[in-house]
């Protein structure tokens, strides 16, 4: 649930920019059908009205297809927390996905080795390289 919720305003186009474009797209057709229209009574403007209308076109639907394209790169991947237990007794680790419920010093199951209580010791999550290399940029 809290994934799409970080994930919905980066998935969505405006919807003023969607009406601009599919306004310019409703205009560049009507400019080139009143083209066919008129070619047979004033060329020159026809013509005008065919360039205006397929510029119209191009432009419209190369603004919807970069629009989006920058939507699957500005998608959000959230990274996988991990949980850290170790027992107190032998100091044996295991590491494990986060689950809801687990906070810092929450007794867990028991160990594997000496059968004492585990100890939840850390939680975070982890960062990739590429945000490392952002960071010490």
């Amino acid at each position: 649930m809290s994934e799409t919720r970080a994930t919905a305003p980066t998935t969505r186009i405006s919807t003023f920019i969607l009406l601009v474009v599919f306004a310019t797209l409703a205009l560049s057709f009507a400019a080139l059908i009143f083209a066919a229209n008129i070619l047979d009574q004033n060329a020159e403007a026809a013509w005008m009205l065919f360039l205006l209308g397929f510029l119209g076109v191009a432009v419209s639907t190369y603004v919807l297809f970069q629009t989006r394209r920058r939507l699957s790169k500005l998608r959000i991947v959230v990274p996988p927390v991990t949980t850290t237990i170790e027992c107190k007794k032998c100091g044996f680790k295991n590491v494990r996905e986060f689950q809801r419920g687990d906070y810092i010093f929450k007794e867990g199951d028991n160990c594997q080795k000496c059968n004492e209580k585990m100890l939840i010791t850390a939680i975070y999550r982890e960062v990739k390289d590429k945000e490392k290399q952002k960071s010490s940029v």
